[in-house]
Parts: structure tokens; sequence; C-alpha cells
């Protein structure tokens, strides 16, 4: 497969992790659009929230949780979550993933 998350998954290609598990990864952006960028990955590939259905509503929630989870770590009291879907919202790269992002005021498009 040619998705670059699926290498950084699988450890073809380096990351700076921030947290991981069974279901997902979590790390840095490489080019980040806030002093805080972290990228929110599922193991398993698909390529973008439109994607998933009623059946997914678990791995999603927890999708939510472990983001949840991450801005605590982080110690982020005020963050935003994105999640682009398709390429005229701005998806870069055809494997869901989920911003979060913090450490400035936010405001207006971001990601």
């Amino acid at each position: 497969m040619d998705c670059i998350f699926c290498k950084i998954i699988s450890g073809e290609l380096p990351c700076t992790k921030v947290y991981e598990d069974d279901e997902f990864l979590a790390f840095n952006d490489i080019n980040p659009q806030a002093p805080v960028h972290i990228l929110v990955i599922p193991k398993e590939h698909r390529e973008m929230l439109s994607d998933y259905g009623p059946n997914d509503e678990g791995l999603l929630g927890r999708l939510l949780a472990v983001t949840t989870e991450i801005a605590r770590q982080q110690k982020l009291d005020h963050y935003r979550t994105v999640i682009n879907c398709g390429s005229d919202a701005g998806q870069m790269v055809f494997h869901l993933h989920l911003h979060l992002v913090s450490g400035r005021k936010l405001s207006g498009q971001l990601c």
C-alpha cells in the first residue's frame, strides 16, 4: 500500500509518537499549524470519515476518547479537533485522521 500513514503504522517511516495502543496511533504533525499539532489515526486503513457507518460507532467513539486522553496527557486546556473529509475539505492524506491542535489562540480555518 502506498499510504504514508500505513507506512508510519508499520514502522517503515518514522514519526514522533505521542500515543499508541492496539487500534490507534498518535504522532506530531511534520507540518504543524499550531505549537501543538497531533494527528490521531486508526491503524485500520480507510480513506476518510465517510467510509465509516453505523457499525463503526464504537471505533469512532474510541477515536474521540483517545483524543481526549491525549489532550489530558499533554495538559491542553483548550484545543481544537478537526477531521477533513475529501480533498475539497482540505484532506491531503487519504487515511482517516483527526487533527488535535492547541498552543495558541485558534480562530478561523486552521487545518
